[in-house]
């Protein structure tokens, strides 16, 4: 899959929430967002992984979780990145961004690499 197809992709999944759960270990609601494909450090993708984020954002803070599953609202939350491969410099910077911008309101961020050799 080129890269124009892995950006496209992305977009056609800009608002849409891979997985809702709640860690049993800590109580906060966990929202996954997956990013199986490589990194390449385009604008494009870093745009559609930003587009992502507001859309996660969103939905934690615009009262749609605390309406769609009224037995997460009010809990601690944490956005986890589950990636299959390294993310980009350029990826790594954004999410260090978003990870400082996050902890303004109080939601966590977490990114997760898949070991390649498991």
């Amino acid at each position: 899959m080129n890269t124009d197809d892995q950006t496209a992709k992305a977009r056609d999944r800009t608002g849409v929430i891979d997985l809702i759960a709640q860690d049993p270990k800590t109580g906060e609601v966990v929202l996954v967002m997956n990013e199986p494909n490589e990194w390449d450090g385009s604008d494009e993708q870093l745009l559609a992984l930003q587009e992502r984020f507001n859309a996660y954002v969103s939905f934690l803070l615009d009262g749609e979780m605390a309406s769609d599953h009224p037995n997460l609202a009010g809990k601690a939350a944490r956005i986890e990145v589950r990636c299959a491969h390294m993310p980009h410099t350029s990826a790594l910077e954004l999410l260090s961004f978003i990870h400082d911008q996050l902890s303004f309101q109080e939601i966590k961020l977490e990114v997760v690499v898949r070991d390649a050799a498991g």
